[in-house]
């Protein structure tokens, strides 16, 4: 039997043995939609500690108006089956407003993340008039503003991340007014608290809002278990928590970094129906009626997927000339060839060509997403590549989409211009790789490529990408300290501090902003609290030319010295020699902590960066 046909006792054997549970187990608790099943394991995993190979921890608060229930066993099984070590702490009962007031969410330090879990008591007068919803509407109003304000004055406290959520009206409310414009008018105001729960995520950096009455709308499942609720003030019913738990997992997922960046399709009866090889290029369905409409709104969705940042890869097992023909041709089709950054159309096995295509994207195949009708496929996939996220693409296709999205594998905090520019930056790096073989030596390729480097400030514009690559990037992340927007934005306003993002371009195009520096400054010392840079450009010398620059900066400015901090993790081995190969010293370090320090005097700047690249200038550089 595998892990995830009894993944309950593949959770115990990995409570029992200290580690993460499997690939298999974890996407098991993440596409299972039982409730019971995922208190059962997230009660398991309550005892869940890890030897080795930490994986990426998160410390999530819960703050309800109402009692919690099974929340934190369905909210520590999302997480876990995210790949994430959770350390869940839900405040008392009846603390909601003193915790929002004191900013302080548990007994044990500021959170990293914070689930609130709201219900429509909060926002209900205790008695009102069926008569009078106008008495109701002004009551909500007035407690949505205080909801607003408490909120506020906590964000003033804490650097956490607060996700709220929107809230259904209760049919007791609903169908007790018995008029019809009342009722309407009834509605219209919940509509209007709704919308202000989802706006004050427009409104703080720090807050995530996400729509439960959304979801509640698309489920086959009741919001509220009536009995529960009047029994021991638990308003939503088990399924209802559970789709919150998904919605604050894909939060914490984003927040973590942890989102897919490759979504690898099969063609015949996923992209499109039929069988090419059986039904010609002129036979397959994709447009008109159903099923070939089926098919046409999944390509629409992987297109929508593509312009926001999602890599596509072809992975089928057809005749190529075929494939080329239909894509280039068929008038109803939306992805064409170029849509797709690695076409991998052969009869080889699909594990391997997902190999192949990461090779060739520079990319872990742990960021890929791999959609197929056929069962052989995806379990072969699923056997030898468990790390990918498997979607069926089997049975009905008008649950294409959904079976596609539902589960967020793509969600990012902040969708940023890199994301956007990803799919073609990934097309030009397979042009690089093909470019590179025409030389001599990795020096004479570096110097052909005609590399620019940026390295400027922080900008509102640029905020959301650098946080995201602290987040995402692990094996050149110099301390593994990993600052989200909110502090990345403070430390950009802060006088004694700098970040600095790094941009490249090269004859194959602009990558982006691929890298960043946190940095303290002081008149004498300038530190580097953090430096990462995506794994797509290592290897060109891009990180020298960046503290180049910043020695430089600070230079400038009068310090004397640059000192850069090294953490060694699981993951970031790369980085180790990093310090000393661009010329500073190993100094004394810190006892209490692994962190190594190195210095450098700031006016050796201009022997760091290597000569092949030229560093631009703008206005706005940080030294103006």
């Amino acid at each position: 039997m595998s892990e995830s046909d009894n993944p309950a006792a593949a959770l115990r054997a990995a409570v029992r043995e200290r580690r993460m549970p499997g690939h298999r187990t974890r996407r098991a608790l993440l596409e299972s939609g039982d409730p019971a099943l995922a208190r059962q394991a997230g009660r398991i995993l309550k005892d869940l500690a890890v030897d080795g190979e930490r994986p990426r921890e998160v410390d999530v608060a819960v703050l309800a108006t109402c009692t919690v229930g099974p929340f934190e066993p369905l909210l520590r099984a999302q997480l876990v089956g995210a790949g994430l070590l959770p350390v869940l702490r839900s405040a008392d009962y009846g603390t909601f407003g003193m915790s929002l007031a004191s900013g302080s969410f548990t007994r044990d330090g500021d959170p990293a993340l914070v689930a609130v879990l709201l219900d429509a008591g909060y926002f209900l007068p205790g008695d009102f008039g069926a008569a009078e919803p106008d008495v109701l509407a002004k009551h909500v109003d007035v407690r949505l503003e205080e909801l607003r304000g408490l909120l506020a004055g906590a964000l003033k406290h804490t650097a956490a991340t607060v996700v709220v959520h929107t809230v259904p009206l209760p049919a007791q409310v609903r169908n007790g007014i018995i008029s019809v414009r009342a009722r309407a008018q009834v509605a219209r105001s919940w509509y209007r608290l709704n919308a202000g729960l989802l706006a004050l995520a427009e409104e703080h950096d720090q807050v995530v809002a996400v729509d439960l009455v959304g979801e509640l709308a698309e489920a086959p499942v009741q919001a509220c278990d009536v009995r529960l609720h009047r029994y021991g003030d638990l308003p939503y019913g088990d399924d209802a928590l559970l789709l919150l738990a998904r919605l604050v997992r894909r939060v914490a997922q984003a927040r973590a970094g942890l989102s897919r960046k490759v979504l690898a399709l099969d063609l015949d009866n996923t992209l499109w129906g039929g069988v090419l090889g059986e039904a010609g290029p002129q036979g397959v369905q994709v447009g008109g009626l159903y099923p070939g409409n089926c098919y046409t709104e999944l390509q629409r969705t992987v297109a929508w997927l593509r312009e926001q940042g999602v890599v596509l890869v072809l992975a089928s097992k057809n005749d190529r000339d075929q494939v080329e023909k239909v894509l280039t041709e068929h008038p109803d089709v939306l992805l064409r060839p170029e849509a797709f950054s690695v076409r991998m159309v052969d009869w080889s096995a699909k594990a391997g060509n997902l190999r192949r295509a990461a090779e060739a994207l520079s990319l872990s195949t742990e960021s890929f997403v791999f959609m197929d009708d056929s069962d052989f496929e995806r379990a072969q996939v699923g056997d030898e590549l468990p790390e990918v996220a498997v979607v069926s693409a089997a049975g009905d296709p008008a649950h294409l989409v959904d079976s596609l999205l539902r589960h967020g594998w793509f969600d990012v905090m902040t969708l940023t211009d890199t994301d956007r520019k990803r799919p073609e930056l990934y097309r030009n790096r397979a042009l690089r790789g093909d470019f590179s073989s025409g030389f001599d030596s990795s020096e004479d390729f570096l110097r052909a490529l005609d590399l620019k480097v940026e390295v400027t400030s922080a900008t509102e514009y640029t905020i959301g990408r650098i946080a995201q690559l602290a987040a995402r990037t692990n094996q050149f992340n110099l301390t593994g300290i990993r600052y989200d927007e909110a502090a990345t934005r403070r430390m950009s306003e802060d006088a004694g501090h700098l970040v600095l993002s790094v941009s490249v371009a090269d004859r194959f195009g602009d990558e982006g902003i691929v890298g960043a520096l946190w940095v303290e400054r002081t008149p004498d010392v300038w530190r580097v609290l953090n430096l990462v840079l995506s794994c797509r450009v290592l290897s060109r010398g891009v990180e020298r030319a960046a503290v180049g620059r910043l020695a430089e900066l600070a230079a400038l400015a009068g310090a004397r010295s640059v000192e850069g901090h090294y953490r060694p993790s699981d993951r970031n081995g790369v980085a180790a020699d990093f310090w000393t190969g661009a010329g500073f010293t190993p100094a004394a370090s810190p006892q209490e902590t692994e962190t190594q320090v190195f210095t450098l005097d700031a006016a050796t700047a201009k022997e760091i960066a290597p000569e092949w690249i030229a560093l631009n200038e703008r206005n706005g550089s940080p030294h103006e």
